[in-house]
This record gives C-alpha cells, sequence and structure tokens, in this order.
C-alpha cells in the first residue's frame, strides 16, 4: 500500500473532523449571514471589531493564519467562515458579558439583590401541588440563594387517613383545579407554563427519629426530654391539601444542592408554625445537616453595625427566623407560658386575604375550615382543634445571626433601625408602604434587608412583578420558581452569570459606618441613579430549531411569531405615587408583535420592531422576547429570551432562547439591534 494513501486517509479524516465541528446553520439564517460577508448588509463598526480577533477557519486547510485573512485589517469585512464561527461563539450573543462592578461581593449583604423562591417546596400551585426535597435542589442548581421553609409539627392530624374527611378533601380538590383551570382560561394567560402535579392522596408517611433521642425544648433553656420515639416536623402549605415533605428530607436536600453552582451564601427563610418542642428539633436536624455551613456563635463577638459581606460568608447558610422572647422575663415562667406571653403573628399571614375575587376567597376560606378543623398539635399544645401561636424558643432564634425576622408594624418602628432585621411583606402589603408619605421603602433598603413574596390570593402561583420591587432596593424577592412567567423570565435575566448576588447600582448603595438614626423620605427619584434617554429598535431576521410539542410533530399547525416586550419604570413607580393595579401587573410597559411566519425554522424577512424614547435606568429595565405558536385558542411559547438593558448588545446578534419552562434549548434567534442611549 503507498504511503500517499496514508496522508490521503489522514486528509479526509481532518476534512470530516472540519465538517463535524464547522457549525451548522438552516438555509434562512445562512442567507444573513452571506449578505454580511458579501457587504449586503453593513456590520456595525463597534461589532466589527470584535469579528477579526478570532483566526480564519482557513488556515487550517494551509491558508492564511490568524490575523491575515480578509478580516484582519482594520475595517476589513470577515469571510463567511469567520462569521460562521462568530456567531457560533460567546462574542455574538445578544447579552453582553456583566460589568466589572456588578461582579464585587465586598459590600454589605444589604447593597445586593438576591435570587429568592417563594414556598420552594411546592412544585404545583399553592392549594393542591406536590412538595418535594427535590425542588429545593431545583431552585438551588439553578442559582437560587434564599429558600423558604414553612414548618409544621409532625404529628398525624384528624381525618387524613380514610373515612369521610379524605373523600372530602378529594373532592375539594377536584373543584379547586376544575376552578383554576377555567380561571387560567379565562385569563388567556399565554406566556405562562407551569408543572402541577397530579391530585394525589396525602403522603401517609410518618418521619421517625431514632429511637432515645434527647429533644431540648421550650424558650431556649429548657431541659432534656427523652422520648422512645420523636416525631420530627413536616414542611407544607398548611390549611391547603398540598402534599407535605419532612423538615430533614428539606435540610439534606439544601445541604446537598446549596453549593454545587455557587459558593455564595444561601438564606433559609424559616416560617414556623411548630410549637416548642418541634423547634427543638428543628435545631437539633438543622446543626445535624449544616455543621460547619452554619455560621457558628460567638458570644465574645461584638455587636454588629454594619451587615457582613457576601464575600465572608461563602459556602455558609443564614437562618432568617424571628427574634425569641426576652429571656429575662421568661427565665421566671414555664417554657410553654413564655412562648404564650410572646405570641407573634405569622410572617406571611399579611391581609392578602382581603384583595382577590369573590370566588377566591371562597375557595381559600373553604379549604382553611377543612384542613384548620381536623389539624391539632400534640405533646401537651394541643388546645380544643384550634392551634396556638408560638414564640420562637431562643436556640433557634439564635441561628439568625445577620437575618433576624421581626413583624413589620411601619418604618418608624425601633427595630427598622436594628443592622441584623429583615422585614418580609406581600406585594399588596408593599404597594401601601411605598404610597404612604413619610420614610419610603427605598431609603430604608439603602441599608438594611427586606423580602416580598406574592398575594396569598396567586393561588395558581403566579407571581408579582420583580423589578417594581427592585428598583425599590428589595433585596430579595421572592418568586414561585414552578411557573415560568414574566417574573421568572426577568429573575433570570437579572442574575445570570452573578452566582445569585447581584450588587444593586450605586444609588441604592448605603453607609459604610452604620449607626442610622432615622429612615429618611428620599424616593429612588430623588436618588442619585443613572437615568438615561435610550431609543430601541429591533430587526427580526430568522431563527431556527424552534421545538415543537409531539402534538404539533404529528402534523399540528405551527406559526411562529415574535412578541418584544419593554419593561422600565413607571412615573409613578418614581415618585412614590400609587401605582396602577397595585403594581401587580407583571406586562411590559411597551408591547410589539411581528407578522406570523411558518415551520420550526422562521424567516422574519427583516421586520422591523420599534420602541419609543424612554427614560430609564438601564441596569433595572428589561427587554423580553417570546416566539410564540399563532395556534387556534391559547398561543403557546416556542422560546424566549431576556435581557437586562445595561447588558443589550448592537448589531447583529444571536439570541440563544430558552424552553417553555426555562430550560436551555438548541434553539437561536439572528436579530440586528440598535440601541442608542443619551
Amino acid at each position: 500500500m503507498s504511503p500517499f494513501h496514508h496522508l490521503h486517509h489522514h486528509d479526509q479524516q481532518q476534512e470530516q473532523q472540519q465538517q463535524q465541528q464547522e457549525p451548522t446553520f438552516t438555509p434562512a439564517l445562512l442567507t444573513y449571514l452571506k449578505q454580511l460577508s458579501s457587504r449586503t448588509r453593513a456590520i456595525p463598526p463597534s461589532q466589527l471589531g470584535e469579528i477579526p480577533l478570532l483566526p480564519s477557519t482557513s488556515s487550517s486547510s494551509g491558508g492564511p493564519g490568524p490575523g491575515s485573512g480578509p478580516g484582519s485589517g482594520p475595517g476589513a469585512v470577515p469571510d463567511l467562515h469567520q462569521l460562521l464561527t462568530y456567531f457560533t461563539s460567546s462574542a455574538s450573543s445578544a447579552q453582553g458579558p456583566l460589568p466589572a462592578e456588578d461582579l464585587d461581593l465586598s459590600k454589605p449583604l444589604s447593597w445586593y439583590f438576591i435570587s429568592s423562591s417563594h414556598n420552594t417546596y411546592l412544585s404545583g400551585n399553592q392549594l393542591y401541588g406536590s412538595a418535594s426535597g427535590e425542588a429545593y435542589e431545583h431552585v438551588l442548581l439553578r442559582g437560587c440563594r434564599c429558600v423558604e421553609i414553612d414548618v409544621w409539627d409532625g404529628e398525624e392530624r384528624k381525618g387524613e387517613r380514610g373515612g369521610e374527611g379524605e373523600h372530602d378533601h378529594d373532592r375539594l380538590r377536584d373543584r379547586i383545579a376544575e376552578h383554576l383551570h377555567r380561571r387560567s382560561a379565562s385569563h388567556g394567560r399565554n406566556e405562562t407554563a407551569t408543572v402541577v402535579s397530579d391530585a394525589s392522596e396525602r403522603d401517609k408517611q410518618q418521619y421517625l427519629a431514632p429511637e432515645k433521642t434527647n429533644v431540648t425544648g421550650g424558650g431556649g433553656g429548657g431541659g432534656a426530654v427523652t422520648s422512645p420515639i420523636r416525631r420530627e416536623p413536616r414542611v407544607l402549605h398548611g390549611h391547603t391539601l398540598t402534599k407535605e415533605v419532612s423538615f430533614r428530607d428539606v435540610c439534606i436536600a439544601i445541604r446537598d444542592a446549596a453549593f454545587k453552582t455557587s459558593d455564595l451564601p444561601v438564606i433559609v427563610s424559616l416560617e414556623v408554625h411548630a410549637g416548642t418542642e418541634q423547634q427543638a428539633v428543628m435545631v437539633d436536624i438543622m446543626n445535624e445537616c449544616w455543621k460547619d455551613m452554619l455560621i457558628p456563635l460567638n458570644k465574645e463577638e461584638e455587636e454588629c453595625k454594619v451587615l457582613p459581606s457576601p464575600d465572608s460568608l461563602r459556602n455558609k447558610i443564614l437562618v432568617k427566623v424571628k427574634a425569641a422572647p426576652l429571656q429575662s422575663a421568661a427565665a421566671t415562667i414555664s417554657d410553654d407560658l413564655a412562648a404564650e406571653a410572646a405570641r407573634m403573628k405569622l410572617e406571611d399571614s399579611d391581609d392578602d386575604s382581603t384583595s382577590g375575587s369573590d370566588e377566591e376567597k371562597k375557595l381559600q376560606h373553604k379549604t382553611t375550615t377543612s384542613s384548620s378543623t381536623t389539624t391539632n398539635t400534640a405533646g401537651g399544645d394541643s388546645g380544643g382543634g384550634k392551634r396556638k401561636k408560638h414564640g420562637i424558643i431562643a436556640s433557634l432564634s439564635a441561628l439568625a445571626r445577620y437575618t433576624q425576622a421581626f413583624h413589620f408594624k411601619d418604618l418608624h418602628s425601633p427595630e427598622a433601625l436594628l443592622p441584623t432585621h429583615v422585614f418580609s411583606l406581600s406585594e399588596k402589603k408593599l404597594m401601601v408602604v411605598h404610597a404612604t408619605p413619610g420614610p419610603t421603602v427605598f431609603s430604608h433598603n439603602r441599608n438594611f434587608l427586606m423580602r416580598a413574596f406574592p398575594s396569598g390570593t396567586r393561588l395558581d402561583s403566579s407571581n408579582l412583578d420583580p423589578d417594581v420591587l427592585w428598583r425599590k432596593g428589595v433585596q430579595m424577592v421572592a418568586l414561585n420558581w414552578q411557573r415560568c412567567d414574566a417574573a421568572t423570565m426577568m429573575n433570570q435575566a437579572q442574575f445570570d452569570g452573578t452566582g445569585g448576588w447581584l450588587l444593586k447600582p450605586k444609588g441604592y448603595h448605603g453607609s459604610l459606618q452604620g449607626g442610622e438614626s432615622k429612615i429618611s423620605s428620599e424616593s429612588q427619584m430623588d436618588a442619585m441613579v443613572a437615568r438615561r434617554r435610550i431609543q430601541l429598535s429591533v430587526e427580526l431576521l430568522a431563527a431556527q430549531h424552534l421545538p415543537m410539542k409531539k402534538s404539533q410533530e404529528k402534523g399540528g399547525r405551527l406559526a411562529p411569531y415574535v412578541k418584544c416586550e419593554l419593561h422600565i419604570e413607571k412615573p409613578e413607580e418614581a415618585n412614590g405615587l400609587p401605582m396602577q393595579k397595585d403594581g401587580h401587573s407583571s406586562a411590559g410597559e411597551h408591547k410589539r408583535r411581528s407578522k406570523t411566519s411558518k415551520t420550526t425554522d422562521p424567516d422574519f424577512a427583516g421586520e422591523e420592531i420599534h420602541f419609543p424614547e424612554v427614560d430609564a435606568v438601564e441596569e433595572l429595565s428589561f427587554i423580553r422576547f417570546k416566539v410564540m405558536n399563532d395556534a387556534f385558542g391559547k398561543d403557546t411559547i416556542l422560546g424566549w429570551s431576556c435581557i437586562r438593558l445595561d447588558r443589550l448588545r448592537e448589531g447583529y446578534r444571536i439570541l440563544h432562547l430558552l424552553s417553555a419552562d426555562g430550560a436551555r434549548s438548541d434553539a437561536i434567534m439572528l436579530v440586528k439591534i440598535y440601541k442608542g442611549v443619551k
């Protein structure tokens, strides 16, 4: 055999490998790239400078080397091979890299936005969805850094095992499911995707701890109680038909997933409905599961005046829980009496139930009645069927080193100036405070932590409008991650590449000295926040690899079109005036829609979308692209992308589209973006 045969075979292998590595584009998209290489379309000078840095692919076959191809000189036009390489690299993405200042993790905790989850344990709606430890793994691996746990006593409840009570629950669950289905259909929510679990029976598993386990009860210093079998607390959405999961399983899930994708601190927000004995069990489980992840107690440490930085708390779990009763008073009476004397409102028992439709109120009332009449506490804490509210024991409260929760009264209260306090407000309550003259939410959030959560009437796990709250400096805007809607899309854009902690814009920063004597009346309009005049337009070229559902693959009609929405600050929002719909709407302030195209690889033929000039804080404003299927009835999402305006790049760019449920996909769209900033 001739030696040249081996050389020829080697050349064939190289050619095959090069063909396999060479990016593939559909004919429609490739047509536009050819127009760029032939100068039929002009690449903006600002973008042209990015491309010559890439070597020409012709060098592999004996052609010019890096920097010597057609795209090497100043102002030169890249050849098609260079463009193919460029448009499959991150350099061509419509979303630019994070600004360097966003990656500074040396400032106090209150200077950051924190990616947060609401009722993290749920995988469906708020009334009969399933609860699991896997839900915590899901959000933590996606960059969430604040999770919520609702903890209840681990005792069996009446009506839970068979009999008429179980059938009543089933009938009520079916009615609620039917109502939510009608409500979603009537609202025509074509942009949301959710995973709602099947209405299954409540898990009958009772979680048992090892025998002869010591339980430390009471208001922090109670004696040990020896029990042959110790029940452990449960996690569930109280007074609903949601399925439960053990507190231990949740703690294990958090331990295993907390620091896999980010080493930045995780805040665990505890909503404690458990009695004093079960609270002691909670402390034991957290110490056992999280061990070195918890911040060690140091009695000799000076009182905190300024919150520490995220950088100093890497690989740490911060527990957010309410304060214990004053120990000086509790020392003279029994633990049970101390807890009874210090009854506190439940953190999420806001006045949200006063809003929403009459039908929703009736359903929620029936659910609460059905569940609460079968709920008792055990271990001496039980009354006659009505659950008592318990104070927090000292050993549990002590775990909240820098995140001590307090019931919100107003911004004049003494606790509003404690460096380590955290206020949790519903979206409705926050809008009321926003419109109330006096100290502002914006001023409070410069130096102190705040968490916001969706209204209790959002039975279908829909979400609040997060950008409105971020612009008020709210650090933890808790979202229902099981739903893919405008809110979770903006959350993904806000924290993409940050590890879950994002430094606020400069005008939102507080003091490094501490010792604030009052909360000021400064609004976000008064603050030194850079507002710019923005001109924005988008030319839609072509998309490819749009995902199809199985029903569409079997001959269903696919008719893609593009919706663009601009999310920016409203004038009344900036000036502290009452907001339209109490700020509940998460739709963009400016909406545009393209014409309808065809197939999974549509050509949008260069259709242009123009937005009016707007004044905006780029770091807290978003543009959202949704590729929709124009179907009979409800339109569905085929793919989407959301980008913060300060990261939106000009020129011919690739939009990497996520799937309807927020997962990465192969779908892309080629667009030309013009962004003028004054």
